[in-house]
């Protein structure tokens, strides 16, 4: 992976920047496929050949299918009041309800296609959405994809900021033969019961662009493994699928991974003529203007730059991680808590704060978010590390 950069001037060490699942381009104006295919070059990378199709993305087995009509004939022949097919399939699901016989749960995990979903019964919000369309597709149930303009959530991994959105789909009313309902309108299915969706913008998409996303979601997640020549060829086709704008960010930091700034700006610049204030993109490139010494350009990047960077929760963990390891432990206190105000879900954040409050003597703030940072883990390596030194601040 790339090394970690030091932004000019800034004094912080930043990572680069990658949109998952995140908004379409602000600009009415769409990219032009031919403009697109010139920022391709195949030559950098090998070619990957089990690049899922467009088709297998939403694919499901036969199995599947035969089992969901199943499903469906017992609940007409079984049910004095049979519910219309759209609304019967959201039950099946079970998004957004506890308990049923065909429960999808959230779990925030890799994209992967409708059929490994199916099997696991489990998935990221991309990854159910994928899945649930599939499903409409055996009913011919219509539906809508829509974007939800929440409030980013942060992630890292190795040396990437990920910024996380977040889709859901309804179900539209169908008719299937005579039969008439009483009631017939478009169910919602969201398969994350804890996010409370009034108020956010939502923003309808295409079966394309969602398709164009689940490239992109893919291809950050392989440049984050380190596969940086299946990420090229996910973005690229992602990018021939839909013309998905942030894409073009991800492409262009495929090609910093190569090597190749040339390319690299052309990609960011090309993106930034449809969302001029993306901030995502600005980012990347005044890391590129930075390191090649183009101080004037950076510096105009850096003014747009500033007011964004101060909600980026990780801006404050780097300053707190940099105040620490100078020693300067309540100017490391002051930044964790800022981080944690902004992102009170990172486990890191609370592991920051519990060692600073243990070496400024305060045990007893140390054990309590040692024990938030324990119960925020996922990892199996993060979670034996935090419980090992709660035992040992027990035994202390």
């Amino acid at each position: 992976m790339m090394a970690r950069l030091r932004a000019i001037l800034s004094g912080i060490l930043f990572g680069v920047l990658l949109s998952l699942l995140w908004s379409c381009s602000s600009s009415s104006q769409r990219p032009k496929q031919e403009d697109i295919e010139a920022l391709f070059a195949d030559s950098l990378f090998k070619p990957v050949n089990d690049i899922p199709s467009v088709d297998a993305i939403f694919a499901l087995p036969a199995e599947a299918v035969t089992e969901a009509r199943r499903a469906f004939e017992r609940h007409n022949f079984s049910s004095k009041s049979p519910l219309p097919v759209h609304q019967w399939l959201a039950m099946y699901i079970n998004a957004n309800q506890e308990g049923g016989k065909s429960h999808f749960r959230y779990q925030d995990n890799l994209t992967q296609v409708a059929s490994l979903t199916y099997d696991q019964r489990a998935g990221n919000c991309m990854s159910l959405v994928i899945m649930a369309s599939a499903l409409a597709d055996i009913f011919n149930i219509g539906t809508e994809f829509q974007d939800i303009a929440i409030e980013p959530v942060w992630d890292k991994q190795g040396n990437f900021y990920l910024v996380n959105g977040h889709v859901n789909l309804r179900f539209l009313p169908t008719e299937i033969g005579n039969t008439v309902y009483v009631s017939s309108h478009a169910i919602l299915v969201d398969f994350m019961p804890e996010r409370t969706l009034r108020g956010y913008q939502k923003t309808l998409i295409s079966r394309q662009t969602l398709t164009a996303m689940f490239y992109n979601n893919m291809a950050a997640e392989s440049l984050v493994d380190g596969d940086v020549d299946r990420a090229y060829a996910l973005v690229k086709a992602g990018l021939k699928a839909g013309n998905f704008v942030p894409a073009l960010n991800t492409l262009a930091v495929i090609y910093r991974h190569r090597g190749n700034n040339h390319l690299a700006e052309r990609a960011y610049r090309y993106a930034l003529q449809f969302d001029p204030k993306d901030m995502t993109t600005l980012y990347n490139l005044a890391l590129i203007l930075g390191e090649q010494g183009r101080l004037e350009e950076w510096a105009e990047v850096n003014k747009v730059l500033e007011l964004a960077r101060i909600q980026n929760p990780f801006y404050y963990y780097d300053m707190a991680e940099h105040a620490f390891d100078e020693h300067q432990y309540d100017a490391a206190l002051t930044w964790y808590k800022r981080a944690v105000e902004r992102a009170d879900y990172r486990h890191e954040f609370f592991f920051g704060l519990s060692r600073t409050y243990w070496v400024l003597g305060d045990e007893k703030r140390a054990k309590q978010n040692m024990e938030r940072a324990f119960a925020l883990s996922r990892e199996a390596t993060d979670k034996f590390r935090y419980q090992a030194k709660l035992k040992a601040m027990q035994q202390h």
